[in-house]
């Protein structure tokens, strides 16, 4: 006996006139009827907000004057941002802060990811007390870390001092101009390199043992499984990994704001941290719409390069 479609399953729950309708719709056109609400929720909240963002970003609107007139400026605006030199220091803050985050958390991910892989005894233990960085707000993580690298009282600077011989009062991270782009990198890496951690190990874990079984009949060795076997079949999902630190660490601001402010001077001045003075400091909520547009295309058109040399990796 046939088991009943989805619309006539949908038919029997609902009021009878609805129902007499339902009866003669596809099961497909019966699943969009039921996920149409939320899809159209949801391109409300992404889509409406970037429609008025470039709307916002060819005018001279500022929030702190929301009856002032407002002019359309055309693309007078991208073309400030494109020229202006000044932008390229934050620029290169971001491009410095994401090389070594994502390189860093990327190499010590997957290595912790492989050692947890062996099933060792206790690592259910280890692997859980890996994750709570993961799991903590980044308010708490910034304002943890500033503690931290206290000159006075910073137990970083003492475990520095303790391996250095330098004083702890003179070692100062975050006022550092030199110091204080790595205190940021430490943290990043501090708290999310479980996350790369967790992709990697999902990748290990769906390796087949078979594969490895067949290697050890052909007398391979473990340094040839390694780079025969493991590193080609969990690349796809190093890579994956990459893409969305890539993207989080492009826009991230908690941690910055929280531990530097974009200083000392403007060394840490990220973009997301320039795009905040701009706009709610300055409020040039025209001029800050532009900017972010322009990341958000940069990012958009980066991460689709990127997503086809995952495809290529994965179809190989």
């Amino acid at each position: 006996m046939n088991s009943p479609s989805l619309a006539e399953r949908a038919a029997q729950a609902t009021p009878a006139p609805i129902a007499r309708r339902m009866r003669g719709l596809s099961d497909r056109a019966i699943a969009w009827l039921f996920i149409a609400p939320t899809m159209l929720l949801l391109l409300a909240i992404n889509i409406f907000p970037l429609i008025w963002t470039v709307r916002l970003s060819f005018t001279n609107f500022r929030a702190n004057r929301p009856n002032a007139e407002v002019l359309g400026l055309g693309i007078d605006h991208y073309v400030s941002i494109l020229t202006d030199p000044d932008i390229w220091g934050p620029m290169q803050a971001t491009a410095h802060f994401l090389f070594w985050t994502i390189t860093l958390q990327t190499l010590i991910g997957f290595t912790l990811a492989y050692l947890i892989d062996r099933k060792f005894r206790g690592h259910g233990f280890w692997t859980t007390l890996i994750l709570i960085p993961m799991m903590l707000s980044p308010a708490v993580v910034g304002n943890f870390w500033a503690f931290l690298y206290q000159p006075q009282i910073g137990l970083f600077n003492y475990a520095v001092s303790f391996f250095t011989g330098i004083p702890p009062s003179s070692f100062e991270m975050l006022g550092s101009v030199k110091l204080a782009p790595w205190a940021i990198v430490i943290v990043d890496t501090w708290m999310w390199t479980p996350y790369v951690m967790l992709i990697c190990l999902a990748g290990l874990r769906s390796i087949p043992d078979y594969i490895y079984e067949a290697a050890e009949v052909d007398r391979a060795s473990p340094w040839r499984q390694f780079w025969s076997i493991t590193l080609p079949m969990v690349l796809p999902f190093v890579m994956l990994a990459v893409l969305f630190r890539g993207i989080e660490n492009f826009k991230m601001f908690d941690l910055v704001n929280l531990l530097t402010n974009g200083g000392p001077g403007s060394t840490t001045e990220v973009v997301s941290i320039t795009l905040k003075r701009e706009a709610f400091e300055k409020w040039r909520t025209g001029y800050s719409s532009a900017l972010a547009i322009i990341l958000f295309v940069a990012v958009f058109g980066l991460a689709n390069i990127y997503v086809k040399a995952l495809n290529a990796v994965k179809n190989r």
